[in-house]
């Protein structure tokens, strides 16, 4: 345990390198901005490594701090993950539930207000995720994750096939008559999907067109549906989330299948907690 730093200096560290901000992280762990550099001005001392990167008005992490964060993370949620498992979880306790904001807003708002009108004793926490670096080592009852469905140490249940196809605002839909009719439109991107505007125009025998296209690149399906519903452009949206879209139409009915795909997912090391299975429970029926 003597080489193992202070925990109030692992602390900062994990928290300034999330939030890259020693202010936010104080304000995270309750102490001053001030605190939070000394800790880590004493913690860098005793690797003998820098950490951060200190600019201006901003911090970046150092090599030797972007490969040692995720080992201190995952120290931290196994620490959180043995108290559950050896005292078990506080009673009040949320259940804790990560998705993405398009699943959020799409599939699961009118699901968890059914669920808590059902089982209003049960409070459920939502946070955010959008890149598969966000379903990190800090812990979560349940994940809705996208992708092939296999993670290590996870338990996961497929909530469909799916298939990708183009989506927009009724009145762009008006002038896309054909697939070539996309020539000259802004097509939207929606970033970290194996699946994209190139497979779809190969599919539909316009391979290239793309080319002839404006571009707009978004970071999160949230917001590559909300260009496009505001006549932004055209969209690949998942066929199961275009169903339950009111603002959006499909001026084609062709799509592209894709092996990726939603997943309810949950650690598989150590037993759901009451709250949580009935929340997973619930869920699976759902999208079974």
């Amino acid at each position: 345990m003597s080489a193992v730093p202070p925990l109030q200096w692992l602390q900062a560290f994990e928290a300034a390198a999330r939030t890259l901000s020693f202010t936010q992280a104080g304000q995270e762990l309750a102490v001053t901005q001030s605190a939070v550099s000394q800790r880590i001005r004493l913690l860098e001392d005793r690797l003998g490594q820098k950490l951060f990167i200190r600019h201006a008005r901003s911090l970046t992490l150092t090599p030797a701090g972007r490969a040692w964060l995720p080992s201190v993370q995952e120290g931290f949620a196994r620490l959180a993950e043995g108290t559950s498992e050896v005292f078990g979880p506080r009673a009040e306790a949320p259940v804790t539930l990560r998705a993405t904001p398009v699943m959020q807003q799409t599939w699961l708002a009118p699901l968890l207000l059914d669920f808590h009108r059902q089982h209003p004793q049960v409070v459920v926490r939502l946070v955010s995720a959008i890149w598969r670096d966000d379903f990190g080592p800090e812990g979560a009852d349940i994940e809705i994750r996208y992708g092939l469905g296999q993670w290590e140490g996870s338990v996961a249940f497929s909530l469909g096939d799916e298939e990708l196809l183009p989506a927009c605002s009724a009145g762009t839909a008006e002038r896309l008559t054909t697939p070539q009719a996309l020539a000259g439109e802004t097509l939207i991107h929606a970033m970290g999907f194996a699946v994209g505007w190139p497979a779809w125009l190969e599919r539909a025998g316009v391979p290239g067109l793309d080319r002839q296209c404006g571009s707009l690149m978004c970071d999160s399906q949230v917001m590559s549906l909300s260009l496009a519903a505001r006549g932004g452009g055209v969209a690949l949206v998942h066929r199961s989330l275009l169903a339950k879209r009111h603002d959006l139409v499909a001026p084609f009915a062709l799509s592209v299948p894709s092996d990726e795909g939603f997943w309810l997912v949950r650690p598989a090391r150590r037993s759901p907690r009451p709250e949580a299975l009935l929340l997973w429970d619930w869920l699976v029926a759902q999208g079974g």
